[in-house]
């Protein structure tokens, strides 16, 4: 079982992107709660966004009101959509999240991480 980001890029400030944390390696898993986290250079990783396995939401105050996570009706894939971006959104970006299945129970994942470059 893995979780597998990706939607990085480089992107004009202003400009948008749509991050993906998809499930892979289980037919049958379910991705349950999950969170993008962000790592940029000489600072720590932070929590941009999670979502609960009940759909509730919650952001970082940085990013309110221009990053909206949701995810897949088939709940295999979080996204992260990424508007009005700045430079200072530039960061690799992770996703971790609670992957349930009927061999295992809930187990959490990380992705590997996706870069993001916002330019000016």
């Amino acid at each position: 079982v893995q979780l597998q980001a990706s939607g990085g890029g480089l992107v004009q400030a202003g400009g948008s992107l749509r991050l993906s944390c998809g499930l892979s390696g289980s037919s049958s898993g379910i991705l349950n709660a999950a969170e993008w986290f962000r790592s940029a250079p000489g600072k720590q990783r932070e929590l941009v966004a999670l979502i609960r396995s009940v759909d509730t939401t919650d952001y970082a105050d940085f990013v309110k009101g221009r990053f909206t996570i949701f995810r897949d009706n088939a709940r295999r894939t979080v996204y992260l959509q990424m508007n009005s971006l700045d430079p200072g959104d530039t960061a690799v970006y992770y996703c971790h999240g609670f992957v349930w299945t009927a061999a295992k129970g809930s187990v959490d994942y990380w992705g590997q991480g996706t870069l993001v470059t916002v330019s000016s």
